[in-house]
């Protein structure tokens, strides 16, 4: 895509939710080009329904992420096994699962995998609901571009099993529907938005659902320092929702597996596709402690000039 005289911008699939780009922006001045990779969200390699995240042999800058510079995930077949085992332990003991869910990839992953699960009957035939009209249309959205899904969900939908529909799963819409779930008195899993706790339906199903020794509150995405997601991992005695203060006796797990971002390794592997050092490289979205972990590995492994900018800082490029 041309920008100007000077400048083309090229969109290339970044693996991190349906339809995220990384941009290969090319700047002509005086006859001579510059290469510079914007890595956006890097996405994990092998995830399900969306393709792998693109690599790049040649780049002057690159600016990439490092949101888990330092962590690692667990493999997908783990991920898989662990909710499996979640689901179970959780349903045996009378409880909800309830799953704070980002609307976009995450919601759609989960349907993925627990209808995998269910077809195969490794875990109970429970209703699962989908309570966030967002993550709905979203979800929707996803079935109209099936022309992006990569090859493993495109074999689940040529032996006629649609990976983003299942017979138990209810997509739930009205304010009265969300009520009705916590009403019911048979386990049910829970998807409700936001994925970090700081707002929308997941707190009511939290507050009826935290001080349940037999129910689980499973966390499957990144939850940032503050949130209310972030200080219910910690398993403090109480927290406060909607002004009042909750016990928390449910049981509370983590998957970090089915996060939409690669990890340590993921991100070297991204890095290491290109076949000489970059001019520089610049770490961005990611905590401190993170971003300068990722710097230091890629200097020592690679021995590749690799800065964290400072807030507002401004960096001139040759």
């Amino acid at each position: 895509m041309p920008i100007n005289d000077h400048v083309t911008v090229v969109f290339r699939d970044a693996g991190h939710i349906l339809g995220s780009a990384m941009l290969e922006v090319t700047v002509r001045e005086n006859g001579q080009p510059r290469r510079i990779i914007f890595s956006g969200d890097v996405g994990q390699w092998d995830k399900p329904i969306i393709r792998d995240p693109s690599v790049f042999t040649e780049a002057d800058y690159v600016v990439m992420e490092s949101t888990y510079g330092i962590r690692q995930h667990e493999g997908i077949d783990d991920v898989e096994s662990r909710l499996a085992e979640v689901v179970r332990q959780t349903v045996e003991a009378g409880g909800n699962v309830v799953i704070p869910t980002f609307a976009i990839e995450r919601a759609q992953e989960l349907i993925y995998h627990l209808g995998s699960l269910i077809n195969r009957r490794l875990i109970p035939d429970v209703p699962v609901y989908l309570d966030s009209p967002m993550a709905g249309e979203v979800t929707n959205v996803f079935r109209r571009h099936r022309d992006c899904f990569d090859e493993a969900a495109w074999t689940r939908i040529t032996n006629g099993d649609s990976p983003l529909n299942f017979a138990g799963l209810r997509i739930v819409q009205t304010t009265e529907e969300s009520k009705a779930i916590n009403r019911l008195d048979s386990p049910v899993i829970i998807m409700s938005t936001s994925g970090m706790c700081t707002a929308g339906r997941i707190k009511h199903h939290l507050i009826h659902n935290i001080t349940r020794p037999e129910s689980t509150l499973l966390f499957v995405g990144y939850q940032a320092h503050g949130t209310l997601g972030r200080q219910i991992l910690a398993t403090p005695p109480e927290v406060r929702i909607h002004g009042r203060f909750w016990p928390v006796r449910a049981r509370v797990e983590r998957l970090e597996g089915f996060s939409g971002h690669a990890d340590g390794p993921g991100l070297m592997r991204w890095i290491g596709s290109l076949r000489e050092a970059p001019r520089r490289i610049f770490l961005t979205h990611g905590e401190e402690e993170a971003s300068l972990g990722l710097a230091k590995k890629i200097t020592e492994e690679k021995g590749w000039e690799t800065t964290v900018p400072r807030y507002q800082q401004t960096i001139e490029l040759d």
